[in-house]
């Protein structure tokens, strides 16, 4: 299922998380070769991917939220 990215967070070991509206949380390394995405290391790169659909098999699968409920 394809959920919007509404923020970000970094985990335990530095590494850019992404926060969807559906409650779930999807990690976004750049780890090239294998993983291109040279936008999560700034700020403005993260800003300008608010909104970019992505799919999220938490969705998929049924799982619970990672984020708590919105107040």
């Amino acid at each position: 299922m394809q959920q919007p990215i509404i923020g970000y967070h970094l985990d335990e070991e530095g590494h850019w998380v992404a926060e969807l509206a559906c409650g779930h949380c999807q990690h976004l390394r750049h780890q090239p070769p294998w993983t291109e995405r040279p936008w999560v290391l700034s700020a403005a790169g993260r800003r300008s991917r608010l909104g970019l659909l992505l799919g999220c098999v938490k969705c998929d699968r049924g799982e619970p939220r990672d984020l708590p409920d919105p107040e």
